[in-house]
């Protein structure tokens, strides 16, 4: 149940949530979530796709019921979903005085307490003290203002004239977004606010949360807006008692925490499956014994074997009901990627760019030369090229200027932006094919040969469907299992943490620093950026168009 609102400064604003359980479809989406918000935390909750972010989120907006729990709130409430439908034929002003009704009221009050309190009217002063207190908590002289700023800082249409539906998502999102951020509310419930953000709107939006006075509630994969905002993290992944985490200590505390979590529930697993592969093992030679008691050699000691049958069939008896008795209840980890050692060739250069440029597409010159071991960052904004120069080195675009040059016996590997079209194919039947086929041509020595199962990308059962019935993020784990597959010389990842839980990222991002290969990472990901702030960098900038 969720208790009534309660009108409130900032200081008071809390949201708490005691035992949430919500489930859909006969499946359960949150299972005994805890949380507690008040005024100056900022709570970042994280999780695979799926695991019911946006569900906890409009469950603490009131918007939807949970089958079990209680939900208490008091302040104000600004909610930004992710999308922003257009649902009638609003302007942008009207949309801006809708996110501000609650800031227009407070200053409507004000003024007519005002006018009350100069007629002398009966509890006038008391009406005044409480209008202006409701102004001050919600800071409403200044809330356009706010406003104007957050649009021109996100790159906001500012046009109030202008109808939504002329707007692209993006725009629609920025408005409502900079309204939430200027309108004052006790309470933000954000769910992925870094979609449609460029560095400067990002920026901003980052500096306005860690200034905000009052409850910050924050769904986000954005790592570097994690670490940089929040100050305790809800993970709503799997562990070992099936009930979310709460860490604190902000980002690095949910990672640390997070790690040793992870740690312990591996160990607990594996020390279960231990015992009970002992116990099994003390089984199957008591029963061995037991064999060969009932069946003694020829010649002399049979009533001595005989006599010992009673004694080894109690044994058996006894192992089997230990065994019984040995409930592995530690469930299995999640997976945890794996990657496989990469191939090196000391010394050698394995890849050499001179002055590439592509009509239209890649500006250049661009030149860069690879070693094993080298790491490269290629910079630079939306239409610098980045991919298409990725694509040059990789040998599947012909640059239309310059010259690359690879050694003939090294190989590339190219993890593309997009993943291909998903097929009907079962993954383990892509992946093996992938590889079948590097075997077959002689690119890769059959002892080579990496199983699915080993990398940590895909689980058994997932390896099993159909591309196609995989979620987008799976599809881009297939898509890095066939690319490592290849135990490739050189390296070429375009936006590799796309689509990619936070775990993984982290995990991929350790591996690519120990890795002998030369690796060359395309990237907007600003944690990706600081955490390979040491690599070198190439910076591109946007093709030269010309305006016909």
């Amino acid at each position: 149940m969720l208790t009534n609102p309660v009108p409130s400064t900032r200081s008071r604003a809390h949201l708490g949530a005691t035992d949430l359980h919500v489930t859909r479809g006969g499946r359960p989406v949150l299972t005994g979530v805890d949380l507690t918000v008040s005024a100056g935390d900022r709570l970042g909750v994280v999780g695979e796709n799926g695991r019911g972010k946006t569900t906890l989120l409009q469950v603490l907006a009131g918007r939807l019921g949970a089958d079990a729990g209680t939900i208490r709130r008091t302040g104000s409430l600004g909610v930004a979903d992710q999308e922003m439908p257009i649902v009638d034929d609003r302007s942008v002003g009207e949309l801006i005085d809708v996110e501000l009704a609650e800031v227009r009221a407070a200053l409507g009050a004000f003024e007519a307490a005002t006018a009350a309190l100069a007629d002398g009217r009966p509890d006038a002063e008391e009406e005044y003290a409480a209008a202006l207190a409701a102004v001050d908590s919600l800071d409403a002289w200044d809330a356009d203002r706010r406003v104007e700023v957050s649009l021109a800082a996100l790159g906001a249409v500012d046009d109030r004239s202008r109808r939504l539906a002329t707007l692209s998502v993006g725009q629609r999102y920025r408005i409502r977004l900079a309204c939430l951020l200027g309108a004052g509310h006790d309470i933000l419930l954000l769910d992925e606010p870094t979609n449609h953000l460029d560095a400067g709107g990002l920026d901003h939006l980052t500096a306005r949360l860690r200034s905000h006075p009052g409850a910050v509630v924050l769904v986000s994969h954005d790592r570097a807006l994690l670490a940089d905002v929040v100050t305790s993290v809800l993970d709503l992944d799997p562990t070992r008692d099936g009930r979310p985490r709460t860490y604190g200590g902000g980002y690095h505390g949910y990672q640390e925490g997070g790690r040793a979590e992870r740690e312990r529930w591996e160990a607990e697993h594996r020390a279960q499956q231990i015992e009970r592969q002992r116990l099994a093992d003390d089984l199957s030679a008591a029963q061995n014994r037991l064999s060969t008691g009932w069946r003694p050699a020829k010649g002399t000691g049979k009533h001595t074997r005989a006599t010992r049958a009673p004694a080894l069939v109690r044994a058996v008896h006894r192992r089997q009901e230990d065994l019984e008795a040995h409930v592995v209840d530690v469930p299995e980890p999640p997976l945890r990627f794996q990657a496989p050692r990469l191939g090196a060739m000391p010394g050698a250069t394995l890849l050499r760019a001179d002055d590439v440029a592509v009509s239209g597409r890649l500006a250049g010159p661009c030149s860069t030369l690879l070693r094993s071991g080298d790491r490269l960052v290629v910079a630079g904004p939306n239409g610098s090229g980045k991919s298409t120069f990725l694509a040059v080195l990789a040998g599947v675009l012909d640059p239309t200027g310059g010259s690359v040059h690879r050694k003939r016996d090294a190989r590339i590997g190219l993890l593309r932006q997009e993943s291909p079209p998903p097929s009907r194919r079962r993954a383990f039947e892509i992946y093996d094919a992938a590889v079948s086929r590097l075997v077959s041509a002689g690119r890769l020595h059959e002892s080579d040969r990496v199983p699915l199962s080993q990398l940590g990308l895909l689980g058994s059962r997932d390896a099993a469907r159909p591309v196609a019935d995989l979620s987008i993020g799976q599809q881009r784990r297939l898509d890095l299992a066939v690319l490592l597959a290849a135990r490739p010389h050189v390296v070429l990842l375009d936006e590799p943490t796309n689509h990619l839980s936070i775990a993984l990222v982290d995990e991929l991002t350790a591996a690519l620093a120990e890795t002998p290969a030369a690796v060359v990472v395309a990237s907007h990901d600003r944690q990706f950026l600081r955490d390979t702030a040491a690599w070198p960098r190439v910076r591109l900038t946007p093709y030269a168009r010309s305006d016909d």
